[in-house]
């Protein structure tokens, strides 16, 4: 008799040092179904699938594939079972090109031993023009954007004849465009009798795509229900423990004096000859949120790199509570009063190496409280690093000597902001601080920028997310091309017309010229 579930794994338990990351999990997947697997960031989503995919052996419990006991030592035993997995960060050798990234470890080699290379380009050939996934075979990885990388993964596990196909965290890095063609992508593999897992704490994908979704909260087991039986609001209960506020509040903002003023800024862009960001001036004031929308890749990553000085700036003057850091290093901007939660965590906001509680006082470890005559006060960094991993609810197994590298990327993010926020600097460049984070974590995060802008901040935001930019913002300024083309009042616009902004259909309260 053959099993309802294609795979199911029974009362898996699986410990870390200082935590139990999966404490008496089931779950069951039907042949051809979409499963969401929520839960808030560290709940044990991503070390549940890692058991499935051979990278982890489970302390306790089973795994059957077809109704059948099996033992998965590592990914190669996960490939032969036919599973494969897309991380949430992605595991590509940068300076190979994108077909040999795809072959490497499945290489198909004649009588001799050599490389079938033309064999295997048809094949990835055939398999990218049959879902869509259009990439350039001879580009090196590190030349590709994110999303490019991305195709590059789903074409690994197609390429392996894969059917049980995991995405870990699919969407965290992806643009909303891209977010739609994954979602039609996933919706035809499960046409065809693929059966998917997906994890994920965006509630909005889980309602568009999923058949039915498992819960996980602090490596426990709440529930599985289908996705047409509940709603968003009772999956963020379920995942949190408590009624999450989906919707922004806040009280009327009341702007000051001029904290950011930026004249003329050109950023050269490091793929093209022309330049990514073309004489753009702003200014954000002292209790008010700006928000800088607009479709990735319009130069907004540039224009933060120019501001915080990642970058050169060709031209333009750039001033901060009225001293000019246009030519300041990155510390001495930092200094002069600007924090900074950057786009790429891994890259600009953490050393993985380093423990959480190291990574916490990086921005503040030469002041007094944390020193004395060059010698660190460890017990201080101790203390200070406790109190922030309590504010903020950064989870991890060994609280403040955790290696930044081991912890959940949403808890990385969260170590970043509590960093950052409390600096207690006049100017906040907040970029895309809610990606990756759960319900829960983006509401207290959105109760934290609004009490800071309270509080008489000046916060310049760059958000992705729609729904972020129009109930976050007190004022919108959409870059779209390098240019600012439009600036909008979040109470008097809608997502249509700043979609129209953002595509260049629309700019400064007229339409765009058609070509």
């Amino acid at each position: 008799m053959t099993s309802e579930y294609v795979i199911e794994m029974n009362h898996i338990r699986k410990e870390f040092p200082g935590i139990v990351a999966n404490d008496d999990i089931t779950l069951q997947l039907r042949k051809g179904e979409i499963h969401a697997l929520l839960g808030e960031n560290g709940a044990g989503k991503s070390t549940l699938m890692s058991v499935l995919f051979g990278l982890y052996q489970p302390e306790a419990g089973t795994i059957k594939k077809d109704g059948a006991e099996v033992k998965i030592n590592n990914p190669n035993d996960a490939t032969a079972l036919g599973i494969g997995m897309v991380h949430q960060h992605f595991k590509l050798i940068e300076v190979f090109t994108v077909l040999d990234n795809i072959i490497l470890g499945a290489e198909t080699t004649s009588k001799l031993g050599f490389l079938k290379k033309k064999e295997a380009r048809k094949k990835v050939q055939a398999l990218s023009e049959k879902y869509g996934l259009k990439v350039n075979l001879d580009a090196k990885v590190e030349d590709i954007t994110v999303g490019m990388q991305q195709r590059v993964e789903i074409l690994k596990m197609l390429y392996r004849d894969n059917d049980i196909l995991i995405f870990d965290e699919p969407t965290a890095v992806l643009t909303p465009q891209e977010i739609d063609e994954l979602m039609e992508i996933m919706r035809g593999f499960a046409k065809e009798g693929k059966s998917i897992l997906f994890i994920t704490h965006k509630l909005n994908e889980i309602m568009a795509v999923s058949d039915r979704v498992t819960v996980l909260r602090k490596g426990k087991y709440i529930g599985t229900v289908d996705t047409k039986d509940t709603n968003k609001q009772e999956l963020s209960n379920m995942m949190v423990g408590r009624p999450v506020q989906l919707e922004i509040k806040k009280e009327e903002s009341h702007p000051t004096d001029v904290v950011l003023k930026v004249e003329g800024l050109t950023v050269p862009s490091k793929v093209h000859k022309n330049d990514a960001v073309k004489d753009v001036s702003l200014e954000v004031r002292k209790g008010e949120i700006v928000c800088l929308a607009g479709i990735d890749g319009n130069g907004q990553t540039e224009f933060i790199y120019g501001l915080t000085g990642l970058e050169k700036a060709t031209s333009g003057r750039i001033t901060l509570c009225g001293r000019d850091i246009s030519n300041a290093s990155i510390r001495k901007r930092s200094q002069a009063g600007m924090s900074h939660i950057p786009e790429d965590r891994h890259k600009h906001g953490l050393v993985l190496g380093y423990t959480l509680e190291q990574n916490l006082v990086l921005q503040k470890y030469l002041e007094p409280q944390f020193q004395n005559h060059g010698f660190i006060k460890f017990d201080e960094v101790r203390k200070y690093a406790e109190k922030l991993i309590e504010d903020y609810d950064v989870r991890s197994g060994q609280g403040p000597i955790t290696i930044a590298r081991s912890m959940s990327g949403g808890n990385q993010q969260k170590a970043i902001i509590a960093r950052e926020l409390d600096r207690d600097e006049p100017l906040i460049v907040a970029v895309q601080p809610t990606r990756g984070l759960d319900v829960g974590a983006i509401e207290h995060i959105h109760k934290q920028l609004i009490a800071e802008r309270d509080k008489g901040k000046a916060v310049l935001l760059v958000s992705l997310e729609l729904d972020e930019v129009l109930g976050l913002s007190d004022r919108i300024l959409v870059l779209y091309e390098g240019e600012i083309v439009g600036e909008l009042d979040p109470k008097k616009t809608d997502a249509q017309e700043l979609g129209l902004y953002m595509s260049g259909a629309k700019r400064m309260g007229k339409e765009a010229e058609k070509c």
